[in-house]
């Protein structure tokens, strides 16, 4: 078995992450600043925790003896940038941080990017597309995926940028108003409130359930392959239909309220082209959105009550 460090291990994602990994027999290191994350999440777990940012960690030293690194400790929705512009330091520092670790150390890193680079952009969105400046967020993302190829370059380190899609799925509630538009919708919905759409609702998303994600992730480590790869179940779905399948979970009948689209740059469909994650990595999602559902729905309904 083998020694992994996971960056934003306490996180949504990571949390899902880590539970696999440990159950499969792994050690685990987390390393979270729990911006949007819990200890909460990993209290099940045995992990070796560090409450810091990775580049502190990466001063520490504590990192020599692992088999991989996965790095997913980063500031994760626009509007964390859009605030503040020291998001923009943080993730690049940590981007160094995880280069110089996997240089020094000769492991792996996969690491998380974003589908959102494809702002802009004809679906279905290839890793070959030629991406366009729309955000501060976005770019910090391509910054780490560029900055991965010159280190494969110049030391012939081992990468996977991993650009997620529309990530939904249990251990989510720490991320409050950044959580996933599915989650968001379901938590509303369940107290009977409406959900507040931007637009008509016809715009586009590729869901795609955490676990799928975490088989993805794991996936990308055991490969041979260096290189950036969609995370995503090449299926997209308006958040009007998606309104509907949780209506017909939750037994009710709930009108959205639409408002006038505040955001400029918004992304009006995404959907992942998921043939080079199936031929590299032998990744294809496996849960569809209403199975999905269901699983968020009977995660969530324990904390309902309390």
């Amino acid at each position: 078995m083998g020694k992994y460090i996971v960056t934003g291990g306490a996180g949504f994602i990571g949390s899902n992450l880590v539970h696999d990994l440990v159950e499969k027999g792994h050690n685990v290191i987390v390393v979270d600043t729990l911006q949007t994350g819990s200890r909460d999440l990993i209290k099940d777990v045995e992990v070796e925790f560090y409450h810091m940012s990775f580049d502190q960690f990466y001063r520490t030293g504590k990192w020599r003896d692992i088999d991989g690194l996965y790095h997913l400790g980063k500031p994760s929705a626009s509007p964390m940038y859009r605030e503040s512009r020291e998001r923009l330091l943080e993730s690049i520092s940590g981007s160094v941080a995880a280069l110089e670790i996997i240089r020094e150390t000769g492991v792996k890193m996969v690491s998380a990017s974003t589908s959102s680079v494809y702002n802009g952009l004809p679906p279905p969105h290839r890793e070959d597309m030629i991406i366009n400046p729309t955000d501060f967020y976005t770019e910090a993302r391509i910054f780490e995926e560029r900055l991965a190829k010159v280190y494969e370059e110049l030391y012939g380190i081992r990468w996977n940028e991993m650009r997620f899609f529309s990530v939904y799925g249990p251990r989510e509630q720490f991320k409050k108003n950044f959580a996933n538009l599915v989650t968001q919708f379901l938590w509303a919905m369940q107290k009977g409130e409406q959900p507040v759409i931007y637009g008509n609702g016809e715009q586009k998303r590729d869901f795609v359930y955490v676990m799928d994600v975490v088989d993805a992730l794991e996936r990308a480590m055991g490969s041979k392959h260096n290189g950036i790869y969609n995370v995503g179940t090449g299926k997209s779905i308006s958040l009007n239909s998606m309104v509907e399948m949780l209506n017909e979970k939750l037994g009710k009948n709930i009108k959205p309220k639409y408002i006038e689209n505040p955001m400029k740059n918004y992304v009006m469909v995404t959907q992942a082209s998921t043939e080079k994650s199936k031929n590299d990595l032998g990744f294809e999602a496996k849960v569809t959105l209403e199975s999905g559902i269901e699983m968020i729905y009977d995660y969530y309904s324990k904390f309902m009550n309390k």
